[in-house]
């Protein structure tokens, strides 16, 4: 399967990490000791004490109680139009009642000219007020932002007061990116809020909220909680990321994805297949003849993302942490033999 990055369940050090505290008596709902190492595991990365980090059992669930909790009633948040909380979340930001206003975006990313147009697109009172820019890294289409792209959205943030969140759901990927120029603790001065995501690099579940802004940090608990996304069991999540973040394994996996994913990325490109998003991260758009794709959806799991004419269409291949070299030559292999 090249379906998607949380098929697996979690990578062994976070099991061992787990069975080995399966008897240990815990604070609940994130008070827990483990997850206050696993908080200063990542504050360390950061070089920042100064933020509040949460663990939040999933994504959705995270960009529902951030936007929800940060916008007045009458705000809304600007997105691209292939943004998960535009496409893939079933509405769950409206039914908070706040807008979600996108944009054409440019493979997948906002600009500061896009988010400029949407500002001044909404005149008055009688339009929703747009307060919150969100974006993600990786992109929908597996691109990244560059630290001038991120820096000049930063910049509009600021003069237009406007929050700026960042979806890290692939974090990992997007920071070990033979093309990224950011780090984690440039996210951490260029962004309002934003998360490290588990569930796709290596947890089996769990995503780590850091809010930088100190005007959003009051009551957020009371916030987790009414949203019902606080664990009683809280130190599992913490657990999970005290492991991942305890060394270095955090990045490393997100390294060995992104390799499988460049090893059929050139395969692509050496076989002459052009691609819908710039290949950049663990996941990837071939296009593809349609008959050549039912050939291949006879061995392979994957996703159609876009029809691109009568003729061809643009897949999605994802990889992971735990994405085998066999795999991997199996499909370069079946790529060559199309």
């Amino acid at each position: 399967s090249f379906m998607n990055d949380y098929s697996e369940g979690a990578h062994p050090r976070v099991y061992a990490m787990l069975m080995k505290t399966a008897l240990e008596q815990n604070t609940g709902y994130g008070l827990d000791l483990h997850s206050d190492t696993a908080r200063e595991y990542i504050k360390k990365q950061l070089k920042r004490d100064d933020v509040d980090i949460h663990f939040i059992p999933g994504g959705t669930q995270t960009n529902l109680l951030v936007i929800s909790s940060f916008l007045r009633p009458h705000q809304c948040v600007i997105a691209a139009k292939t943004a998960h909380v535009n496409v893939h979340e079933t509405g769950a930001i409206e039914a908070t009642g706040h807008k979600v206003f996108v944009m054409e975006g440019v493979d997948g990313k906002l600009t500061a000219d896009l988010i400029t147009e949407a500002l001044d697109y909404h005149t008055d009172e009688h339009m929703v007020m747009p307060k919150m820019v969100y974006i993600s890294n990786t992109t929908e289409l597996g691109t990244i932002y560059t630290k001038a792209e991120l820096t000049a959205i930063h910049e509009l943030c600021k003069r237009r007061g406007l929050q700026l969140f960042l979806d890290g759901a692939r974090l990992g990927s997007a920071l070990m990116s033979k093309y990224n120029d950011l780090t984690l603790e440039d996210i951490a001065e260029l962004t309002d809020v934003f998360y490290i995501g588990g569930t796709k690099n290596g947890a089996l579940l769990g995503e780590a909220l850091v809010i930088c802004n100190d005007k959003l940090k009051e009551d957020f608990r009371y916030m987790i909680k009414q949203r019902g996304a606080m664990l009683a069991k809280g130190f599992v999540l913490g657990i999970q990321f005290e492991a991942l973040f305890k060394d270095k394994v955090y990045v490393e996996l997100a390294r060995h994805a992104n390799a499988m994913a460049e090893r059929i990325a050139e395969a692509l490109r050496s076989s002459g297949y052009e691609f819908y998003a710039p290949p950049c991260s663990n996941q990837l758009f071939p296009i593809l003849p349609d008959e050549k794709i039912e050939k291949l959806e006879k061995d392979f799991a994957f996703y159609r993302q876009v029809k691109i004419d009568d003729r061809h269409s643009a897949i999605r291949l994802v990889t992971s942490w735990a994405t085998s070299d066999e795999n991997v030559e199996l499909m370069i292999k079946a790529l060559e033999n199309l």
